[in-house]
């Protein structure tokens, strides 16, 4: 690993890359193990352009930015494939579903399955596609009991007989995935050992616990700390960076490779991220301090539950070429990054939405800093966003924020970014509710997917509204749609049950009566002059509900896939 500053540096061989996890480690450790809870919890899973309008004189901030995929899925950035459950490629459909991968023909009528293939010890599969080569991404080992990942390349160049060609098991979970043409990066992520700590218990004192519990830290080989392949170490001691300040002890691995070749290029951070975001030539990496407690286990990008953190968050730059993936700056922001959507590269700037921690005020923040050597230096910011609220959604545009925070009201920022050097907060609009996901609609417009409440804050269900941010100073909600009382709406939280289609100005989008509800259906929003109507079509029951997907075809066409089914859905 070639490295250019103090915030990262490289140990002079393994025995000293060791010795720096351990010196960590005991700093960490305490009579009730790791982190000195009585009881804590840990999991290995880590918590996801087009140019804008110009004039002579000056850029105007729109909300125009492309987020179609060829692949079917709704992606954050245009050009950077993401893992989903189903893709699509010409007339050809590919679906997993849990440890089956079927193909389907989608040129006729109606859907015609071709091919079955059952992946064994792999669950909660999702799929990314380059050419005839399809990247398969889960878990390993038992449901809910994870004990690595599993990475598939499948040969599909005959869809009738897939077989799959490469397989690599991972001592580690994956965090994100993406695919920037032909080449594939994985984010794996170790947490901390699974020690065999023990607890005070009668005669056995704490200072005794806590002597065993150190001898047990001290103890751990690279095995313990790194991912491993077999037997084998997944990343050479040389492509392991050691920051030089205090991170979230772990390590942050990406694996890169094209899946025609399959040699993997791997280069790491010991550090557990709380967030990575990819750029079409970035890589960024959110680590902040550690946070110990119980938490559930997030999916790949962080859809269900996401770590949170305090204090201040260091943020790495990696610059992307090729199957290259090389470290180019770093910087400190005071505040919590709370997902990928929080961060966006854009004409050189790095642009990030921080929440309120200690080491803040009680208010939301944009900050944007660009690379000065190799320090990520901020160069503007706009505070006292939501002052005693937090953000609940964020899109970047090229010359515009939109973020949306909540505690009793919605309100929704406008913030010009148009000089990055000089962020600007253009307008605020406060309404019931909150946008958990917002989608653009045009270079004026865009629909927000969320949750309604009440004056209070109370939640009521889910609902869909239309914006206009025609004038900046003066954001506008344009119509609302309310959905029945304490359903939900998936886009929220999984922003690929969002479909725009722009030929026919129609959303669909999957509502539910619950997340894990007993019915869920497909909201069809019709957009026109202005207003809103909608279509509501029953379609799944059950845990199934999260499955659902709606894929558009090139012909026009959708397709609807829920937990048992592959067919066309009826847009009239």
């Amino acid at each position: 690993m070639r490295l250019a500053n103090a915030s990262l540096e490289v140990a002079d061989d393994c025995d000293a890359l060791l010795e720096s996890y351990v010196d960590r480690g005991l700093d960490l450790v305490s009579p009730y193990g790791w982190g000195g809870g009585a009881i804590v919890m840990f999991d290995a899973r880590a918590s996801t352009t087009v140019a804008g309008q110009s004039t002579a004189n000056a850029r105007v901030p729109t909300t125009t930015r492309a987020t179609s995929n060829e692949s079917g899925t709704n992606v954050q950035e245009v050009g950077v494939d993401e893992p989903d459950v189903v893709k699509v490629a010409g007339d050809l459909l590919f679906r997993i579903q849990d440890n089956v991968l079927t193909t389907h023909d989608v040129a006729g009528d109606e859907p015609r399955q071709l091919s079955s293939l059952q992946l064994p010890d792999l669950h909660d599969g999702e799929l990314l596609l380059s050419g005839d080569r399809l990247v398969v991404l889960g878990d390993l080992g038992r449901r809910h009991q994870p004990t690595g990942a599993r990475i598939l390349v499948v040969d599909v160049s005959r869809p009738g007989t897939p077989q799959v060609v490469e397989e690599t098991d991972y001592s580690a979970s994956i965090s994100a995935a993406r695919l920037h043409g032909d080449v594939v990066r994985v984010v794996l992520d170790n947490g901390l050992p699974d020690l065999d700590f023990r607890l005070p218990h009668g005669k056995f004192s704490e200072d005794s616990a806590e002597r065993f519990n150190r001898r047990l830290v001290r103890e751990t080989t690279l095995a313990d700390w790194l991912p491993t392949v077999g037997d084998e170490p997944a990343v050479d001691c040389g492509d392991v960076a050691v920051p030089t300040m205090e991170t979230t002890l772990g390590t942050t691995t990406v694996v890169t490779f094209e899946p025609a070749v399959v040699e993997p290029v791997t280069t790491a951070v010991a550090t557990t991220s709380t967030a990575s975001y990819f750029s079409p030539d970035r890589f960024y990496l959110a680590a902040g301090p550690a946070s110990f407690g119980w938490w559930g286990t997030p999916t790949i990008d962080c859809f269900e539950t996401c770590p949170g953190g305090d204090g201040s968050t260091e943020l790495f730059a990696f610059a992307l070429d090729g199957t290259d993936t090389t470290y180019v700056a770093s910087g400190t922001v005071e505040g919590q990054v709370r997902d990928r959507w929080s961060m966006d590269h854009a004409d050189g700037a790095l642009r990030v939405a921080l929440g309120a921690t200690n080491e803040t005020g009680n208010f939301s923040s944009v900050v944007t800093l660009r690379e000065t050597g190799t320090t990520l230096t901020e160069i503007g910011r706009v505070d006292k966003l939501g002052v005693n609220e937090e953000i609940k959604s964020v899109r970047w545009f090229d010359t515009l924020a939109i973020v949306v925070t909540f505690r009793q009201t919605d309100p929704l920022y406008a913030i010009d970014l148009t000089d990055p050097d000089e962020p600007e907060l253009m307008g605020e609009l406060k309404i019931p509710g909150f946008s958990e996901y917002l989608h653009p609609l045009g270079e004026r417009r865009l629909i927000g997917v969320g949750q309604d409440a009440d004056s209070r804050g109370m939640t009521r269900g889910a609902q869909a509204a239309l914006f206009d941010v025609t004038d900046l100073t003066d954001p506008r909600q344009l119509d609302v749609v309310a959905y029945p009382k304490h359903s939900m709406a998936g886009a929220g939280i999984d922003p690929r049950q969002f479909t725009w289609l722009p030929d026919r100005r129609t959303a669909l989008t999957v509502v539910s009566q619950g997340w894990r509800g007993r019915t869920g259906w497909v909201s069809v929003l019709s957009l026109q002059a202005g207003e809103i109507s909608n279509r509501m079509v029953e379609v799944e029951y059950g845990d199934e509900v999260a499955e659902v997907r709606l894929v558009p075809l090139a012909d026009g066409r959708v397709v609807l896939v829920t937990g048992d089914a592959v067919s066309f859905f009826d847009l009239s």
